[in-house]
C-alpha cells in the first residue's frame, strides 16, 4: 500500500517540536503506516527537510497543482492507495478536484468541533471521517462519522518503561478553553505541586488568575518536546485533564500521551460522551463529571477526589493498556481500511 500523508499551511513545523496537535497525528499516521508495513510519501513543502535521509518526501500540496500540469501527471502516476490530510481539506475544492484525479482512499480525522464540511465531502468509503467521543460522533453524523482514538506523536518522543512518580501535572495550550486553572486549585486542595506545561495562548486568562497560577504549589515549566516532554508526564504521579464547561473537545493528544508513558489520568468533564469518557477505562485513569452549574470551587473538589482515585491505579498497566489502546500501527490500520 502506498500512503501519502498532506501537510497543510501552518504555524508549526511536521513533525513539531511541542505542540500542535494536527501536525503530531499526521506524524503519528506516517510511523504508524510504516510500522504496519505500508510505503509513505510525505506530501507538502512543511515537513522538516531532515526527513529526507529516511524518508519519502515530496512538497508539493493537492490544491496548488495546475490541471494537467506535470506535477499533477507525476502525482497521479504514483499510484497512491490513501492519502490522509487535515480535517479541511476534503471540503476544500481545489484539493479535492486533485484528489479525484488520483483515484484513491482519502481519511481524516476530525480536530475541529465547529468545522463544517460540505455536504458531499464524505461518502464513509472511499472518503472517510474519523472522530474521536461520542458528541463529536453525534455533531458530524451527517458525514457518517468512523469511531476511533486519535494517536498523535512528536519527534523522539519514544517512552521508556513507566515509574511511579511525584508530581501532578497539567499539559497543554494554556487558555480559557482549557481551563488549567481548575486543576491548579486542585492541587491545593490536596496540598500536592503541580506542573504546568505548554504554550500561552491567553495573557488574559492567566492573569484573571494570577493568584492560583502564582502559588508557591505550582511550577511552570514551558512548552517542552521530544524526550524532556516524554520525561516531565512519565516522571508525574497523575495526569491532570480540565477543559471549560461549554468548550468541546475534538480529538485531545493528551490521554495518549499520558497513558503510553504510564500515567494514570484524573479527568474533569461536565458531561458524558466526552474524548476522556472515549479514551478511559477503570485501569487507566477516573473520570469525574461535573454539573456545569456548579462552581469552579466544587469542580475543584471533585477532581481532587479523582486525583486521589487515579494515584493508586498500577502504572506498569496503565502503560501497557495505552500502548495498545494507542498504538500508531493499530491507528493507522482502522483509518486504512474501509468499512
Amino acid at each position: 500500500m502506498l500512503v501519502g500523508v498532506c501537510d497543510f499551511p501552518g504555524s508549526y513545523a511536521f513533525p513539531p517540536a511541542g505542540y500542535g496537535g494536527i501536525e503530531r497525528w499526521l506524524w503519528a499516521v506516517a510511523v504508524g503506516a510504516r510500522t504496519a508495513g505500508a510505503d509513505v510519501h510525505l506530501l507538502g513543502p512543511s515537513w522538516l527537510t531532515d526527513l529526507e535521509h529516511d524518508w519519502v518526501r515530496k512538497p508539493v500540496r493537492l490544491e496548488d497543482l495546475t490541471p494537467g500540469s506535470l506535477a499533477e501527471r507525476e502525482l497521479r502516476s504514483a499510484g497512491y492507495d490513501l492519502l490522509v490530510v487535515g480535517h479541511e481539506y476534503p471540503s476544500l475544492p481545489a484539493w479535492t478536484r486533485t484528489w479525484n484525479k488520483l483515484d484513491c482512499d482519502m481519511a481524516t480525522f476530525q480536530h475541529s468541533p465547529v468545522f463544517q464540511h460540505t455536504d458531499t465531502a464524505f461518502d464513509g468509503k472511499r472518503s472517510r471521517l474519523y472522530c474521536y467521543s461520542p458528541e463529536m460522533i453525534e455533531r458530524y453524523a451527517a458525514h457518517q462519522p468512523i469511531p476511533e482514538l486519535a494517536v498523535h506523536l512528536g519527534l523522539d518522543e519514544e517512552e521508556p518503561p513507566a515509574v511511579a512518580g511525584s508530581d501532578l501535572i497539567w499539559l497543554g495550550r494554556i487558555d480559557e478553553e482549557k481551563a488549567p486553572h481548575i486543576a491548579v486549585r486542585a492541587a491545593q486542595i490536596l496540598g500536592r505541586r503541580i506542573q504546568i506545561v505548554g504554550p500561552v495562548f491567553d495573557d488574559a486568562y492567566v492573569r484573571r488568575h494570577q493568584r492560583l497560577f502564582s502559588a508557591d504549589h505550582v511550577k511552570w515549566v514551558g512548552e517542552l518536546g521530544g524526550t524532556a516532554k516524554t520525561a516531565v508526564i512519565r516522571d508525574a504521579s497523575v495526569f491532570v485533564y480540565t477543559y471549560a464547561r461549554a468548550y468541546v473537545e475534538a480529538g485531545a493528544a493528551v490521554f495518549g500521551e499520558s497513558l503510553r508513558a504510564g500515567t494514570p489520568v484524573a479527568a474533569l468533564t461536565w458531561r458524558e460522551g466526552t474524548c476522556a469518557q472515549a479514551a478511559l477505562c477503570d485501569q487507566t485513569g477516573v473520570v469525574a463529571v461535573a454539573d456545569p452549574a456548579v462552581d469552579d470551587e466544587t469542580a475543584a473538589e471533585l477532581l481532587a477526589r479523582a486525583i486521589e482515585r487515579a494515584e493508586d491505579l498500577k502504572y506498569a498497566v496503565v502503560q501497557e493498556i495505552g500502548m495498545n489502546r494507542f498504538d500508531p500501527a493499530r491507528h493507522f490500520r482502522a483509518m486504512a481500511s474501509r468499512p
